[in-house]
């Protein structure tokens, strides 16, 4: 059982429930990418970050190779991220509009971020069991921010793996299973859950995520805590 945030992070950041997700990520934090030849990698399973008082929490789906896996901190030094920050800091969610390590000073307000795996997978594709070895880890979060009122789920499988979250801790979810969609809303007790396309390159690039999207869902996640 934990007992705070804190201890939560402490628990991720030590974790080697799955063995080839440990073999990866200090590989890739051994070999590294050659524009980041001159740096430390992190190379360890990726706590959440955030405001404590969060009414939203953000869920991704695993660290990237190269972004958080090398920063430390969700959504941290990548493409991925310098969509996402951007459009938090627009909507007054972060205090600047970009994130290149853990301490350049980055805060958020009214926002925790996290994800559904905490270490990074090959091909940016964990299996089914190791995002179960982490599910705890999402739901202890859920359980010490009490003031979460809306789940913004970046992409399908944090879709899914949110409710499976909210089911394991008791919350009934509907029947049949709700299915993602970009700006799909669920109302589960007191939790609004919106999907939103993820920001990697491979939706922001091509045009199926815009900023103006991006925009548009976080403004509904303030109109939905702030009724």
């Amino acid at each position: 059982m934990h007992s705070s945030l804190e201890d939560i992070n402490a628990s991720i950041v030590t974790c080697t429930r799955c063995p080839r997700l440990v073999a990866y990520r200090a590989e890739v934090a051994r070999t590294k990418r050659r524009a980041y030849a001159d740096q430390a990698y992190w190379g360890k399973p990726v706590p959440g970050f955030g405001d404590p008082q969060a009414r939203v929490l953000l869920v991704g789906l695993a660290p990237g190779a190269h972004g958080a896996n090398r920063t430390g901190r969700m959504f941290t030094g990548d493409r991925s991220g310098d969509f996402l920050y951007a459009a938090l800091y627009r909507a007054g969610f972060a205090s600047q509009p970009e994130s290149i390590g853990r301490d350049d000073g980055l805060t958020l307000r009214d926002a925790y971020i996290t994800a559904v795996g905490r270490c990074a997978p090959p091909k940016n594709r964990p299996t089914a069991a190791e995002l179960a070895n982490c599910l705890p880890y999402l739901q202890a979060e859920l359980g010490l921010l009490p003031n979460v009122r809306v789940i913004l789920a970046l992409g399908g499988i944090a879709f899914d793996y949110s409710l499976r979250a909210l089911r394991n801790l008791g919350t009934p979810v509907p029947r049949p299973k709700p299915k993602f969609a970009h700006g799909a809303e669920v109302v589960i007790r007191h939790y609004t859950l919106l999907g939103c396309y993820h920001p990697s390159q491979q939706n922001t690039f091509t045009g199926r995520l815009t900023p103006e999207m991006m925009d548009a869902i976080l403004g509904r996640v303030r109109l939905l805590f702030e009724a």
